[in-house]
């Protein structure tokens, strides 16, 4: 198990080489966030910026949360939790970074545009 996220080592094997598609549509400030997984697993997640929205967790965790902007990316953040995602070089980039006893842990995803 990685010690420093607390996420089982096959798990973020596996992980890597999934194929994810993400279908972003935005509305103004009004989000609709659909991740299409493996096995036909679908999340999706509405919210508006800067306003508290239920949103859902690939494994099925509900909690609430408020996306912000911050300087062009959309940002979330929770105790020892933040992430972002942007628009970079037509690509969408979501960087995560969760603070541990040993320091920071940051993944980024990079997808194209298809």
């Amino acid at each position: 198990m990685s010690t420093s996220t607390g996420i089982p080592d096959d798990v973020i094997s596996k992980g890597r080489d999934f194929k994810l598609v993400t279908e972003v549509v935005q509305n103004g400030d009004d989000f609709t966030w659909i991740q299409y997984y493996p096995n036909n697993h679908v999340v999706t997640n509405k919210f508006i910026v800067g306003k508290e929205s239920d949103m859902e967790t690939v494994g099925g965790k509900k909690f609430k949360g408020v996306v912000s902007m911050e300087g062009g990316k959309l940002a979330i953040s929770f105790p020892k939790y933040h992430h972002t995602s942007e628009i970079s070089g037509g690509k969408l980039v979501e960087t995560s970074t969760a603070t541990s006893a040993s320091g920071p842990v940051v993944f980024v995803r990079t997808s194209k545009k298809v």
